[in-house]
C-alpha cells in the first residue's frame, strides 16, 4: 500500500484529530482502504476532502448537507453550480435566524430600559 497514509499521518497533515477523522469516514464524508488487520490508510486526495468538510462545516452545514454536496465539487474547495440551491437555502434559513436573534436583541433591550425607567421605590 505505498503512497496511502496512515490516520496519525492524515491528522498531522490536516490537523483534525484521529477521532474526528473516523467520525467523518462514519458520516461517509470520507473514504479509507483497510488492511487486512483493518487499519486504516488514506490518499492524499484524502487531505483536500477533509479541507472540504472543514470549510463546510465552518460555514455551518451539517454533516448530512456537507454529504449531499460532496459529488458537486470540482477541485479544492470550488463547488459545481449544483450546490448553488442548497447553499442558498442554508443561508436564507441563517438569515430568518438573525432576524430572529435582532428581534429577540431589540426586546431584551426595552426590557431593560423599562426596568431602569422605573427603578424599585426605596422605603
Amino acid at each position: 500500500m505505498t503512497g496511502l497514509m496512515k490516520i496519525g499521518d492524515l491528522a498531522r497533515a490536516t490537523g483534525v484529530n484521529p477521532r474526528l477523522l473516523r467520525y467523518y469516514e462514519e458520516q461517509g464524508l470520507i473514504t479509507s482502504q483497510r488492511t487486512a488487520s483493518g487499519h486504516r490508510h488514506y490518499t492524499a486526495e484524502t487531505v483536500e476532502g477533509v479541507e472540504r468538510v472543514r470549510t463546510l462545516l465552518a460555514v455551518g452545514l451539517s454533516t448530512a448537507v456537507i454529504r449531499e454536496l460532496m459529488p458537486c465539487f470540482i477541485a479544492g474547495t470550488d463547488l459545481h453550480p449544483c450546490a448553488g440551491a442548497d447553499l442558498q437555502t442554508h443561508l436564507d434559513e441563517l438569515e430568518a435566524r438573525i432576524a430572529e436573534m435582532e428581534h429577540t436583541r431589540a426586546s431584551l433591550g426595552n426590557l431593560i430600559a423599562a426596568a431602569k425607567a422605573n427603578p424599585p421605590n426605596a422605603a
